[in-house]
């Protein structure tokens, strides 16, 4: 599994390069106030990619973690064991003591 993760990654590394060197051109972009500014086009694809990206991942990531810090709240609060109940208080003493007879009934 290792293997296809790292040559998928490697196929994603190779396709960048090549459309950056295949689309290396400077691209004028148009900003507020009459400036301009004279972009490469593989830069203005990975920063409109990374100002998509970026904030989703972000928000997911803090998803990730309340949602890890209330597992591990609730896991711990599972480990604590319940506190001891109070002991019981001791059985009234009857007014006829239980006796119990060890002899057999057919002595032989």
């Amino acid at each position: 599994m290792q293997f296809l993760k790292t040559l998928f990654w490697v196929a994603v590394a190779v396709g960048l390069v090549l459309f950056a060197s295949v689309n290396w051109h400077a691209v004028t972009v148009t900003l507020w106030g009459g400036l301009e500014a004279d972009v490469k086009l593989p830069v203005l694809v990975m920063g409109a990619f990374l100002l998509g990206f970026l904030p989703t991942f972000l928000l997911y990531r803090a998803r990730m973690w309340t949602m890890k810090r209330r597992l591990e709240a609730l896991e711990r609060q599972r480990a604590v064991p319940a506190a001891p109940a109070a002991p019981l208080s001791p059985a009234p003493a009857s007014e006829y003591p239980i006796v119990v007879d060890t002899r057999t009934s057919n002595p032989s």
